[in-house]
C-alpha cells in the first residue's frame, strides 16, 4: 500500500527541485542539491502507484505512418510535471531494453530506480584532440570521451546524477526483468534553446589479446554520433500516482 504521506513526498520533491534549479548557479545549489538528492532517494514504486512492468500496450503509437505504429515499445514516459526550470516523469523499460547513449547539453539531472535493475555506462565530453579519430569516425561526427563508469542500480541504490560536465552521456540498460526510473531534467531538453538530444556509439579499440584483461575504467574513448537507432522509440502512457501542482 502506498505511503500516507506520499502524496506530500512526491510534492515536495517537485518543490524541492524547483527551489535548486530556479538558481542552478546561485550560492545555495549544493545545499539544494542535496537536500532533492535525499527526498528522491525516498520515492518508492508503490508510492507512484507503479507496479514492476513494461510499457503497456497504451502507450503504442496509434499511426500517423510511423514504422512501428501500435507495436508496444520498448520504452515509455509517464509525464509527472515541468516548468521551465525542470521536468520530472518515469521512464519505463520492458526486460532487455537499451535507451542509447545520448546526451543533456548543459543539463543537470538525477534519476532514481523504482523496480528492477538498470546497468548506466557514464561517460563525459572531452576537448577536441589533435590525434585523429578511429578510421570509423569517417560516418559521423566523433568526439573524444572519457568513460568514467559502468555500474548497476536498484531500488536500493542511491539517485544517479548528471551535470553539465559530469557523466553528462549515459546508457540506461534494463537487465534481468524490467524496469522503471524517475527521471528529473533541469533544464528541460529544448531544440530551440539548443538543448536537443544526441545520440552516440561507442567506438571500440581492437579487442585485448586472449586472456588479457579488457580496459579498465576510466579511460579516453571516441564517441560517432548517430541518428536515434531504428529499433528505439518512446511511447507514452498515463501517470497514474499522486497529482503535482506547481
Amino acid at each position: 500500500m502506498p505511503r500516507d504521506n506520499m502524496a506530500s513526498l512526491i510534492q515536495r520533491v517537485a518543490r524541492q527541485a524547483r527551489i535548486t534549479f530556479r538558481s542552478p548557479a546561485g550560492p545555495t545549489f549544493g545545499e539544494n542539491l542535496h537536500r532533492l538528492q535525499q527526498l528522491l532517494d525516498e520515492v518508492r514504486a508503490e508510492d507512484l502507484h507503479l507496479a514492476p512492468r513494461g510499457p503497456s500496450a497504451a502507450a503504442a503509437a496509434a499511426g500517423g505512418g510511423l514504422p512501428w505504429a501500435g507495436v508496444v515499445p520498448p520504452v515509455s514516459y509517464m509525464h509527472i510535471c515541468e516548468t521551465e526550470s525542470f521536468s520530472m516523469g518515469v521512464f519505463l523499460l520492458r526486460n532487455g531494453a537499451c535507451i542509447p547513449l545520448h546526451d543533456h547539453p548543459g543539463m543537470n539531472g538525477m534519476l532514481k530506480v523504482l523496480y528492477g535493475t538498470l546497468r548506466i555506462a557514464c561517460m563525459d565530453t572531452l576537448p577536441a584532440a589533435a590525434a585523429p579519430p578511429p578510421a570509423a569516425a569517417a560516418n559521423g561526427p566523433c568526439h573524444r570521451a572519457l568513460f568514467r563508469s559502468r555500474q548497476h542500480y536498484t531500488p536500493a541504490s542511491p539517485p544517479c546524477l548528471l551535470s553539465p560536465h559530469t557523466d553528462n552521456l549515459h546508457q540506461i540498460d534494463a537487465v534481468d526483468g524490467p524496469a522503471a526510473f524517475l527521471d528529473i531534467l533541469a533544464p528541460p531538453y529544448d531544440p530551440q534553446h539548443g538543448r536537443d538530444c544526441h545520440y552516440y556509439r561507442l567506438l571500440e579499440g581492437p579487442p585485448p589479446p586472449a586472456g588479457a584483461e579488457p580496459p579498465g575504467l576510466p579511460r579516453e574513448v571516441w564517441l560517432m554520433e548517430t541518428p536515434q537507432a531504428a529499433d528505439f522509440w518512446c511511447g507514452g502512457e498515463p501517470y497514474p500516482g499522486p497529482r503535482v501542482c506547481l
